[in-house]
């Protein structure tokens, strides 16, 4: 059974339902948008999420960074 929910016949959102915010780029760990482009979605033009859809790969480095961990806890 699909999931009819995400399925129109705009441009469909990239959500991939692994909804967690990054504490730091405050962007979704699983599509890579901003909150504020997540809960503006389905009001936006064609035009506005088809940039938005161009730019998510270039945001997915930045969720990739590690934020330390154990090295950091260590140095301070």
């Amino acid at each position: 059974m699909t999931d009819q929910v995400w399925k129109r016949d705009e441009i469909e959102s990239p959500c991939i339902k692994i909804c967690v915010v990054h504490p730091e780029t405050r962007l979704c760990t699983g599509c890579n948008r901003s909150i504020d482009e997540i809960s503006q979605w389905s009001k936006l033009s064609a035009e506005d999420r088809a940039q938005i859809m161009a730019e998510l790969p270039t945001r997915a480095p930045m969720l990739k960074q590690r934020r330390g961990g154990r090295a950091a806890r260590l140095a301070k």
